[in-house]
Order: C-alpha cells, then sequence, then structure tokens
C-alpha cells in the first residue's frame, strides 16, 4: 500500500498489530471501539479476533500469550466496566512479567473530563500496575504509540502496556507513514567486569545456589542455563511458578521456592554462601514473606541478574549486580570452562535425591490427589502446556507433577484465581499443536467458568481437570491455622461440573480416583475438542498429606 493513500485509523492500527507479527487478539466488543472490530474483518486468516465472554479472561488469555510468544499479548475491551474487569488480567501481567498490550474504547474527545459514560482516566487508574499508559487522540501518532507500547512492553523487565483509543479517533481518515519493521526484544549483555567478579566468587564459593525465575525466558535462554549448571556442577532452584525456567528431569534441578518454604529447600538457602539470582525479583513469596532471605542484606552472598536496573537492589542489597537480558547473561555464562569447586557437584546430587523423595507421591501415603498428579506427568508430552491459577489443589500440581519444556506452565505467580482456564484458552490459540490443559479448583474455575463458552465457540483442544473440595480451601487452611474450627466464608455449593460442561457443548466425565481419572484422561487426549474432568477432593485434606 502507498504511504500515500488515506486509510481510516482503526484500519491503520490493525495494521500495526500485523506488522507486528500478532496473529491472535483476545477481547470482547464493545460499541467504544467498533471501528477496529470493522478492521478485523476480513482478516482472519492472519489475525484472529479471539471473543471471549469477560474481560478478565481475554486478559488472561493474552497474557498467556505474551508468556508463550515473549512477545505482547493483545486485548480489546470497551470502557469503563470492560476496563475494570481486564484490570485483573493486566495485574497478573504486571506481576508476572509478561509482554501485553491493553487496547480500551474511549469516549470521544469532546467529551473528555466530563464523566460522560464510563469515562474513566486510564492513566490514574492503571498507573500502578502498567508500565505505561496513554491515549491516542491524534490519529496520525497511531504508529508511533503503538511502536513505542511494544517496544516498552518487550524491554527490561517486560509488563503490560494501556493505551487509550477515543472512538471518534478510530473513525479519523489519515495518510499512514513507510510501515514499521518489527520490534524484537533488546538484547544486552552483562559487563565483562561484573562477570569476572562473579567467575571469581563461583571459584571460591562452597556451596553455590543458582535460583532462575522471573518473565522473559526464551527456549534459548534456557538451554544455556541448563549448559551453565551441567559445567559448574551447580543446583537450580526456581522461584514461585517459573518450573519450567528448568527442565524438572535433569539432574541439577532441585525444585521450586513456591508458597510455603519447603523444608529441604530451606535449608539449603541457609546453607548456601553463594545465590546467583537469574530473573526472579526475589518477591515475598518465593523468599518466605522476605524470611528465608534476610533484608536489606542476606547472610549468603548475593549476585542478582535482572534486565532492569531499578529493579536490583530494591529489597536485597546484591553483592555483584549485573543487568543483563537472561538470554545474553546464561550464553555468556555457558561458555565458560568449569571453574566451581568440585564439591558443589556432589551437593547437588544430594539436594536432587532431596527433590525425587518429596516429588515422589509415596512421601504422602493415601494421599487421593498426589498419584493423580505423578500420573499426568507420566503420560502427557513433554511439550503439555499445564495452566492454573491459585487454590490449594495447586500445592498438589506444583509438587507432583514435572515441567520438562520451555513455555509448559502457565501459572500467575500474582497469586490471582481464575486464570487456568483463560490461560488454556490462550495456549490451545496460541499453540495449536501442543497438549493444552487447564487445571483449577472448584472456586478457581467459578471465577471465568464463562470462558467454556469462549473455548467451545473457537473449536479449541483442551482439557480442563477440576478439583472440587466445595469450598475456597486455600482461605479455609488460613482459617484452620488462625480460627481452628470458626469457618466463615469458605464454604461454596457447585453445579454438577460434568453437566455444566456439557451445556457448553464440552464432553465430561467424573473420576473419583486414579483408575477412573487415568481413564478419563486418556479419552479426552483422544477425543480431542473441550473436555472437563470432575475430580470430587476429600475437604479434609488442605494440603499434601495434610488434613484437618
Amino acid at each position: 500500500m502507498s504511504s500515500q493513500t488515506p486509510r481510516r485509523a482503526a484500519d491503520h492500527l490493525v495494521d500495526q498489530l500485523q506488522a507486528q507479527g500478532t496473529d491472535a487478539v483476545f477481547g470482547v466488543p464493545g460499541e467504544s471501539y467498533l471501528p477496529v472490530l470493522d478492521a478485523f474483518y476480513g482478516r482472519e486468516q492472519s489475525i484472529r479476533f479471539v471473543t471471549c465472554r469477560q474481560e478478565g479472561g481475554a486478559a488472561m488469555a493474552a497474557d498467556a500469550y505474551g508468556k508463550l510468544t515473549v512477545r505482547p499479548g493483545i486485548c480489546f475491551v470497551t470502557r469503563g466496566p470492560g476496563a475494570t474487569n481486564a484490570s485483573a488480567g493486566v495485574h497478573v501481567a504486571f506481576q508476572d512479567s509478561t509482554p501485553m498490550i491493553l487496547f480500551i474504547g474511549q469516549v470521544a474527545r469532546d467529551m473528555i473530563d466530563r464523566e460522560a459514560f464510563q469515562e474513566i482516566d486510564y492513566r490514574r487508574m492503571f498507573g500502578q500496575m502498567a508500565k505505561w499508559v496513554a491515549q491516542i487522540d491524534d490519529a496520525s501518532r497511531i504508529q508511533e504509540y503503538v511502536s513505542r507500547a511494544y517496544r516498552t512492553a518487550m524491554s527490561g523487565r517486560p509488563g503490560p502496556v494501556v493505551l487509550a483509543l477515543p472512538e471518534d479517533m478510530l473513525y479519523d481518515e489519515i495518510t499512514p507513514p513507510p510501515a514499521p519493521a518489527r520490534i524484537e526484544t533488546p538484547r544486552f549483555s552483562p559487563a565483562p567486569a561484573a562477570m569476572d567478579a562473579l567467575k571469581e566468587r563461583l571459584r571460591n564459593a562452597e556451596r553455590p545456589l543458582v535460583l532462575a525465575g522471573g518473565g522473559g525466558w526464551t527456549a534459548e535462554g534456557i538451554a544455556a542455563l541448563q549448559r551453565f549448571a551441567e559445567i559448574q556442577g551447580v543446583p537450580v532452584a526456581v522461584s514461585l511458578r517459573s518450573q519450567a525456567v528448568f527442565d524438572n528431569d535433569h539432574p541439577n534441578y532441585i525444585g521450586h521456592f513456591g508458597v510455603g518454604a519447603t523444608p529441604y529447600l530451606a535449608d539449603a538457602l541457609a546453607d548456601t554462601d553463594l545465590l546467583i539470582a537469574v530473573g526472579p525479583r526475589l518477591g515475598e513469596m518465593t523468599t518466605g514473606g522476605y524470611s528465608l532471605l534476610k533484608p536489606p542484606v542476606p547472610d549468603q552472598s548475593l549476585v542478582h541478574v535482572f534486565p532492569q536496573s531499578e529493579e536490583i537492589g530494591r529489597v536485597y542489597e546484591p553483592d555483584i549486580a549485573l543487568v543483563s537480558d537472561l538470554q545474553s547473561f546464561c550464553v555468556a555464562a555457558a561458555e565458560w570452562d568449569q571453574i566451581a569447586r568440585s564439591g558443589s557437584a556432589n551437593r547437588t546430587k544430594d539436594l536432587r535425591q532431596q527433590y525425587e523423595t518429596f516429588n515422589d507421591p509415596a512421601s504422602v501415603p493415601d494421599d487421593p490427589l498426589a498419584p493423580m498428579f505423578a500420573h499426568l506427568a507420566d503420560v502427557l508430552p513433554v511439550d503439555a502446556i499445564v495452566c492454573n491459577g491459585a487454590g490449594n489443589y495447586a500445592g498438589w500440581l506444583h509438587r507432583f507433577y514435572r515441567y520438562r519444556a520451555p513455555g509448559s506452565q502457565l501459572a500467575p505467580t500474582s497469586g490471582s484465581m481464575g486464570y487456568g482456564l483463560p490461560a488454556a484458552i490462550g495456549a490451545a490459540i496460541c499453540a495449536p499443536g501442543r497438549t493444552v490443559v487447564a487445571i483449577a479448583g472448584d472456586g478457581c474455575l467459578m471465577m471465568t467458568c464463562q470462558e467454556l463458552a469462549t473455548a467451545v465457540h473457537h473449536g479449541l483442544n483442551l482439557i480442563v481437570i477440576v478439583i472440587d473440595n466445595a469450598r475456597f480451601g486455600t482461605i479455609r487452611a488460613h482459617q484452620e491455622r488462625e480460627y481452628p474450627e470458626r469457618v466463615s466464608g469458605t464454604a461454596l455449593t457447585n453445579p454438577d461440573f460434568c453437566d455444566f460442561a456439557r451445556s457448553f457443548g464440552a464432553h465430561s466425565e467424573r473420576a473419583d480416583d486414579l483408575q477412573s481419572f487415568s481413564s478419563a484422561l486418556e479419552t479426552a487426549r483422544a477425543r480431542g475438542g473441550v473436555c472437563l474432568i470432575h475430580v470430587p477432593a476429600d475437604p479434609a485434606y488442605l494440603s499434601p498429606g495434610k488434613k484437618l
């Protein structure tokens, strides 16, 4: 198209998304961005508009797309209630460091600041949960704003960007500038002096430990981290819900720091004399409420590798600060010869054995859920994408399932309920050739259960496993700790989940034990489409092996 050809602003906006390689966007239609919906018409083969049933689900699906592609997931919502609903997914993307762009229809420019119908100032609303919030008032600057949004979402610590679109602006006719180049994640290597200092620390350390996690990981970076661990013989743990950053079957993998301290990992961290943190923010959950690492100066010598300098030293003052994207750091470190002390390999073997014991369902005898999640790891493909939200059911998943491939875990470090099903939708759109499984508790699923309609409507292939204990189990566990036998507000009445799924056109089965679960899973994998497996759970179990 000639740059002199007039173009409607809405069409020009969708042109920008296509120029950046975006092939799917998620949203709920609204009158405030009708021209954009019209601009998607006829482009279904190159860019797909995935109509969701609630804006929170749409934003979470976009977050999943961003996690898998390491490029911004795109979400469109209408103003006011649409934006407030979508904020749940924006918060997930912010705390998970996921690239995302949320486009919000806005009131017309001549109505701004009158509190027009559903008007909100999005700069104020999203100011603390987005990397950049702006409004495109001049259609001739759409390419400028969108290009900056992609760069901002993908650079440094990745995260969400919010752009408001006044509805009258979308009708404007403009002369587009030359087509933009595809924007890539900027790569920047760590400072050589800092790398030399790290080498010296590693050479002298007796009990080093790598803690990997955070957002922005690529398959190349993960492979390089594995090579580094193998050459140096060091143990690798991961931060909360970052288990796919390192193959859980690898002999150097020793487990994850999740919700609640795992005893052997807490002991290992306390015994560590050099902690190399590659990517995690070292937040509350990973550090056990900032107790496993003592702020502001930890007992361990800390090396913190992070792609944004402002984050380093926010809570913990490192001995060495390495500002680098994670791929570049890992690739550089993987080129080193073996310099770690030989005793580190023996410690790694010991910690790996402790992980194997902890990961074994036999470690919690008579627990009915543990063998089900171990069975999942045994039968699902290595590259299967497993999605979950929040709830005490996740304790079984994260302990007994093994993630073995990049992008195989989609889970919110923000602890957001309702994430699993929308994330599975995003994954099924983004990676149709991979097995996709959403795991949710009954409370978690009912937060976004309407997205079953989305999955069926778009002909997706995904499996939903519902662990049903008829309560908000995590909060019930907290109640038992703080206010024993004083149950308040946590009991639930649920639908018949099998009938519920069938009402949307999905296949469903009930699984009361390991044998029926195995059979239902086999059937679901063979038939394709949307399948739901309902697993009634003993409400007495609060976590693996622990009952009321």
